[in-house]
């Protein structure tokens, strides 16, 4: 009897474990170092065939697995059978151990220059992790699971789920995570070699760069499809599930900058090394939260204890087995370069540190609750304010330092010239928090905190662009700081010249907001593939000419039954106008919320900015490599030959 598909897939996921096994006992004994490289490529590609079976069995609509009985539905469009695979649990985690199988196949087959030992030691610390991952799914959570017999028509998805912008969020973050774990197994084969320093740097910090611009994309993904799908009006709320990406992200982004200091000046060694593992770390953390059932919500797909047991026992030892590797080797590593705090190098350690001292108040903010009620059964909220108020002033801050840093010299502590650069940049801040008090009465100081840090950095980042000698490295950080400043002004403005308005009216009938006239003119049913709604039509004048036509919904799923809120939205300017239609009141009369949104779509370009730094620093990276390697390559020059003597 020839197999099916999702049983082949199964044993590919069983295959896979042994090679993740061979690839964890490599680096052991010297014997076995050459078995590493192998067991790693068979790896990968056993799991690309495991996720290939559970793609052919959602686009077929294989309802005897039970995975896509409960996650699918004939009706539902072909792209979300596809992003249906890991719109759920098992399929979440299978996708996460498919990316890491691909990022060890790519240590496998890459250069190392640190030597085929290091090569070794690198994949077998990723052979631990997908190890543990893999025993996860095969005895908690197993993705292959079968029904008999097989039900006729599935579930269906989520409706919440059903849209594009986060039907690609997972996956982006999950290419963020792993390769923060990559770089986390470069930092335990450098404490096992010994070889920490400049040449570990420049091996590691294209895995860094990546999983950062990954990450950046992944939160902006996840932050616009709260925004516009979820129809609350906001784009960050300081959710336990947004945090949990943010966390990681902040320690990615402190590694970034040590690791930088480290390649160029061959100094922070053992900070970047706890810095990678810290990465890890938060990475192991994010997962853990989203999937272990700690957190009800539409991104936590696992509500069984068991799966959160294993998967706290997974952190724990993954995280203890990280910190003990680095208890015990970091004392062996020698001192780096020493620099003046004046330096370059000196305003980098004050950027990570107020970066972990962000990652604090976020991780206590996060797990404190989470905390209190396991320990007494006490539930409190912590949100936005406890978050604003104690990150808003760290992160001016930020902003001010990454405008000077890039102007100062590698390890000397002289100042020459500073001021006569930072001239414009300061003239430039202070003119438009002047503006923001002047012309639109805004005067919170954290708003106008906001503004001036956004200007201040946008201008010393063009100043950097605009400099004699650019080089990749150089325009990478003014691009990635320029997209900082976008954002930063984005969230600020959106937050301070934001105005709203709740309303219930008749058909017919309107009402005025910021200069705008809103008309509720119709609301008439719709039907869509696997869903019906009530639609508003809004039309929106703005002295008397039309500026935009809203259609909100009141939107009926029936593939799992479910009701969801479709906002409107329109472009006006640099910002939006936002509609949500609620329910009626049965005088005739239905409840419209209306916003007007000044500069909200900066938050994302900041972010498609920052990213795009980081493609750009990463070529500078990679030619960099490859410069290295064929300087290494070129003969030694010969020997000088002494002149007989006359």
């Amino acid at each position: 009897m020839i197999p099916s598909p999702a049983e082949l897939g199964h044993l590919s996921l069983w295959l896979a474990a042994a090679a993740a096994l061979v690839m964890a006992a490599a680096p052991v004994r010297p014997a076995l170092v050459g078995l590493a490289r192998p067991a790693a490529v068979a790896h990968g590609l056993l799991l690309l065939c495991a996720y290939a079976a559970m793609t052919h069995a959602f686009l077929v609509s294989d309802f005897s697995v039970s995975l896509v009985a409960t996650n699918s539905h004939t009706a539902k469009p072909l792209l979300y059978r596809l992003t249906g695979v890991w719109a759920n649990h098992e399929g979440s985690m299978l996708l996460w151990v498919l990316i890491l199988g691909v990022a060890g196949l790519a240590v496998a087959l890459a250069r190392m220059p640190l030597g085929e030992t290091f090569r070794a030691r690198t994949l077998g610390s990723l052979g631990v992790v997908a190890l543990g991952f893999l025993a996860f799914l095969l005895f908690a959570s197993n993705p292959f699971a079968r029904l008999d017999p097989a039900p006729p028509e599935g579930m269906g998805l989520n409706p919440l789920l059903q849209d594009p912008g986060l039907a690609f969020h997972p996956p982006t973050l999950y290419v963020g995570y792993v390769g923060l774990v990559v770089a986390f197994a470069l930092a335990v084969a450098a404490l096992l070699d010994g070889k920490v320093g400049p040449a570990w740097a420049r091996a590691t910090r294209p895995w860094v760069t990546l999983a950062w611009a990954f990450l950046t994309m992944g939160i902006a993904l996840g932050s616009w499809w709260a925004y516009y799908e979820l129809g609350w009006g906001g784009w960050w709320f300081w959710d336990p599930v947004e945090n949990a990406a943010l966390m990681p992200w902040l320690a990615a982004t402190a590694l970034l900058h040590s690791i930088r200091v480290l390649e160029t000046r061959d100094a922070l060694r053992n900070w970047t090394l706890m810095l990678a593992i810290a990465g890890f770390t938060f990475s192991m953390l994010g997962t853990f939260i989203v999937r272990s059932g700690l957190l009800t919500s539409v991104h936590a797909f696992a509500v069984d204890p068991t799966r959160g047991l294993f998967l706290l026992v997974l952190l724990l030892g993954l995280t203890g087995w990280a910190l003990l590797v680095w208890a015990l080797r970091a004392p062996k590593v020698a001192e780096g370069a020493r620099f003046a705090m004046t330096s370059r190098e000196g305003v980098l350690v004050v950027n990570n540190l107020l970066l972990m001292a962000l990652l604090a108040i976020v991780f206590i903010g996060t797990l404190y609750p989470m905390a209190l009620e396991a320990w007494n059964g006490r539930q409190i909220s912590v949100g936005p304010p406890y978050f604003n108020a104690t990150t808003v002033p760290l992160i001016v801050l930020l902003a001010v330092l990454m405008g000077v840093g890039p102007f100062l010299a590698w390890k000397r502590g002289t100042t020459s010239g500073l001021s006569r650069r930072l001239l414009l940049p300061g003239l430039v801040a202070t003119a438009s928090a002047g503006a923001m008090l002047a012309l639109f009465g805004v005067s919170g100081l954290l708003a106008l905190l906001g503004v001036a840090a956004s200007a201040w950095l946008a201008v010393a980042s063009l100043q950097l662009l605009l400099r004699r000698g650019l080089t990749f490295g150089r325009a990478g950080t003014a691009l990635a700081h320029l997209g900082v400043a976008v954002s930063i002004l984005g969230a600020t403005a959106s937050g301070a010249l934001q105005r709203e308005a709740l309303v219930s009216i008749p058909l017919g009938d309107g009402f005025a907001l910021s200069g705008f006239t809103v008309t509720l003119d119709d609301v008439a049913p719709r039907a869509g593939p696997n869903w019906t709604a009530l639609e508003a039509t809004l039309s929106v004048t703005r002295d008397g000419a039309p500026v935009a036509t809203l259609r909100p919904q009141s939107r009926t799923y029936t593939s799992p039954p479910m009701e969801t809120t479709e906002a409107g939205i329109a472009m006006w300017r640099a910002g939006d106008l936002y509609a949500v239609l609620g329910k009626p009141d049965g005088s005739g009369r239905w409840q419209v919320h209306f916003w007007v949104k000044p500069l909200i779509h900066f938050i994302w370009w900041g972010a498609v900015l920052m990213a795009l730094g980081a493609v750009v620093a990463l070529g500078g990276a990679l030619r960099l490599g490859a410069l290295a390697r064929r300087r290494r390559a070129l003969p030694a020059p010969p020997a000088a030959v002494p002149l007989p003597a006359e």
